[in-house]
């Protein structure tokens, strides 16, 4: 079994797909993130985690955009970098959608996954809009 950090990777770079496939395209994709890959087998469990969290994100995704699009000031959201938007999706669905996440763990993994594939600034970049994400929905 994966880890959530490893967890979160996959539903990560599944989103990223989001921006270069067409929705017909994303079942492919799905399939991809939870079935074998580079790491070897996923069990059940994680793939029902990865695929289930994708689609959440998924049904949310007009939800989610408009209030990053409302926190990233001075930033309209097709401005922003793919993988800073992939990363922003899955944190405000943490941080706003996901009980079982505590604000701290949602921010934080963000900016770890923004660390590893977001720019130099991603990362700041990040902290800042999900501050105000979380200061305007009233998140402790």
């Amino acid at each position: 079994m994966m880890n959530r950090h490893e967890l979160r990777d996959r539903v990560f770079r599944l989103l990223f797909r989001v921006e270069f496939n067409t929705p017909e395209e994303m079942p492919e994709q799905v399939k991809f993130f939870t079935s074998d890959e580079d790491y070897g087998t996923v069990s059940e469990e994680d793939s029902n985690f990865v695929s289930g969290r994708y689609e959440k994100i998924i049904e949310l995704k007009d939800k989610i955009d408009a209030l990053i699009d409302k926190n990233a000031s001075g930033w309209d959201i097709n401005r922003i970098g793919k993988v800073e938007l992939a990363i922003m999706r899955l944190a405000v669905y943490e941080l706003c959608f996901d009980d079982d996440i505590p604000a701290g763990v949602a921010m934080n993994e963000a900016v770890e996954l923004a660390k590893t594939y977001g720019q130099e600034n991603s990362g700041g970049f990040i902290n800042a809009v999900l501050t105000k994400i979380k200061t305007a929905e009233g998140i402790e």
